[in-house]
């Protein structure tokens, strides 16, 4: 499972294509604004060349692997039922 997160910063601009590509990767939860979990057996890598089309040169972009077993937070019951459902077993540290 991959965490991509992001900061867009061209004010005006439709991001819609670069959220449509995070769509297209797998499974994917989006609860946090810029946070999307994936559910995908690309590599970081891989990603990053199919992400970085749809952004622009003053944008921010991260991606890491997600180890659900180490996973803490505040985060309703669904997103946590999620995150398990994929990934096997998650200590359920916090949910709302």
């Amino acid at each position: 499972m991959k965490l991509i997160t992001y900061d867009l910063n061209t004010p005006g601009k439709n991001y819609q294509a670069l959220y449509e590509s995070i769509k297209s990767l797998g499974e994917w939860w989006h609860y946090l604004d810029s946070n999307w979990l994936v559910n995908t057996t690309l590599s970081t890598y891989q990603i990053n060349e199919h992400l970085r089309k749809c952004i622009d040169d003053n944008d921010n972009l991260l991606i890491i692997e997600f180890n659900p077993s180490t996973a803490a937070g505040w985060l309703p019951k669904d997103a946590w039922k999620w995150i398990s459902e994929r990934a096997g077993r998650v200590s359920l540290l916090r949910q709302r």
